[in-house]
């Protein structure tokens, strides 16, 4: 699985993309999340676009690769980038959040295919991810689970649970990801409540871990290839994510974790992004 120059900057154009259609879903929603879905928009394009086994003409498809989405309030940056991938028209996404819509505002299996669980607690998909695995591995299966999961779930006993159940059955086809944006609803997350040292507390619980940028493709794709070469234990790829990435304004503010932005912010919003993706396609032309 390699990463080549082309599809480096390939990628790197869809996340800018993906971004700006953020914005667009939310100021039209009036609701939702903004923070958490633009700084996960390059983990979702490097998944969606180079390294996730799928078919978006055939969801269902047995022996494709899982993704589970455990923080399910930053499902926009998850719809968008699935209907870049072509599981759904673009125009479906002004539906957002709107009652009897397919896109709801925490994902919701069986509405949407493509969408593995449903999921709004925080802190219960990775022990779904883990029974996933099981069974993949029970079944001799080589489709993998990947469950990506907040920082600030890490709160959540039962996320522990999982971890603990994981490492037991030495389920190596598991790779959980971690969006490290040290944001939660309510302040930062080493105020509310403190997680460091993460990397020991996982390694403890006998998960092999990576730490990464997560806004280089290069790291995530070499992270997800190295977890792939684990096969005595789950992987867990701690992701150092700017919440509210590619607009300034928002950016490192935990203000921004659960609202959407305003006409005006959206304008705002809107022209730095796409002054950003001009300055993208120049850099690789």
């Amino acid at each position: 699985m390699p990463l080549s120059e082309k599809k480096e900057k390939e990628l790197e154009i869809a996340a800018n993309k993906i971004r700006a259609t953020i914005i667009e879903t939310l100021l039209h929603a009036e609701s939702g999340h903004s923070a958490g879905p633009l700084g996960m928009a390059d983990v979702f394009s490097a998944f969606y676009f180079h390294i996730l086994n799928h078919d978006p003409k055939n969801p269902e498809w047995e022996d494709r690769d899982r993704l589970i989405l455990s923080n399910g309030h930053i499902v926009p940056v998850r719809y968008v980038t699935m209907a870049y991938a072509g599981y759904f028209p673009l125009k479906e996404l002004r539906t957002l959040r709107k009652l009897n819509s397919r896109l709801q505002g925490h994902p919701h299996r069986g509405s949407l295919p493509g969408v593995e669980t449903t999921s709004g607690p925080l802190g219960s998909g990775l022990a779904q991810a883990c029974g996933m695995a099981l069974s993949a591995k029970l079944d001799n299966k080589k489709h993998r689970i990947y469950c990506f999961m907040s920082d600030g779930e890490q709160d959540a006993g039962n996320t522990w649970e999982a971890v603990m159940f994981a490492s037991k059955y030495k389920l190596s086809n598991l790779t959980a990801l971690i969006d490290r944006n040290n944001i939660q609803i309510d302040g930062f997350t080493e105020d509310i409540m403190p997680l460091e040292s993460l990397t020991e507390k996982y390694e403890s619980f006998g998960w092999h871990v990576l730490e990464i940028d997560g806004h280089n493709f290069e790291q995530i794709v070499d992270a997800v290839t190295e977890a792939k070469a684990i096969h005595e234990s789950p992987t867990v790829i701690i992701a150092h994510t700017i919440p509210g990435k590619g607009v300034s304004f928002m950016e490192n503010r935990y203000e921004w974790h659960g609202k959407p932005p305003k006409k005006e912010e959206a304008e705002k919003a809107l022209k730095e992004l796409r002054a950003l993706g001009e300055e993208i396609k120049s850099e690789h032309e």
